[in-house]
């Protein structure tokens, strides 16, 4: 099998980690990769550690399974730093995306001697700009299609609008706003 990568998103119930790791599925299935997207979580309520994965590839996926050691690891919540191994089975050559207002060097000691990439991005700020409300997921939707690379960001682009549109059929007023999410997430993430 060639090249598979795969992302782990960590979030708390509520803050969209599954539906953005949904959202990648898509867009990268809509480029003619094999894809897969899926949550797990147990009877958690709103606010509860929850992981969600993805993995994509040019090739079919043969692998059914969680993921244990992942390219990419996504942090919604900076907050589960200091409860969840985030960094577990993380391969040093991939990255760790996190939500936070520090810079990759300030975060960096908190991640248990992860000697890999670490990059930031402001979520809230970008969010809170650009929606008008808190919904971390877009920005790092975003972010983790910039700091992977798993697929172009113009057609990353392109197919979200088309997504949104259809997501957000009767509140089209939305679909800018989460498309300038997007674009500004992709610009500012930190520690390229």
């Amino acid at each position: 099998m060639g090249k598979v990568v795969e992302i782990r998103w960590h979030g708390r119930g509520g803050q969209g980690a599954k539906t953005a790791s949904l959202l990648l599925a898509d867009a990268a299935f809509n480029t003619g990769k094999y894809i897969q997207g899926f949550p797990e979580y147990g009877p958690e309520r709103m606010g509860a550690p929850i992981t969600a994965y993805n993995r994509i590839s040019e090739e079919k996926l043969t692998i059914h399974s969680n993921i244990y050691e992942p390219d990419y690891v996504v942090v919604v919540d900076e907050t589960l730093l200091a409860s969840v191994p985030v960094t577990s089975g993380l391969k040093e050559d991939g990255a760790i995306i996190i939500n936070t207002t520090r810079t990759p060097e300030e975060v960096r000691p908190v991640l248990k001697g992860y000697k890999g990439k670490v990059c930031t991005i402001d979520a809230r700020t970008i969010s809170i700009d650009t929606l008008g409300k808190y919904f971390p997921n877009t920005p790092m939707l975003g972010a983790v299609v910039k700091v992977s690379g798993v697929m172009d960001e113009k057609e990353f682009l392109s197919d979200m609008i088309e997504s949104f549109k259809h997501k957000f059929a009767k509140k089209p007023e939305v679909v800018d706003g989460n498309i300038k999410a997007l674009e500004r997430s992709m610009q500012e993430v930190k520690g390229l």
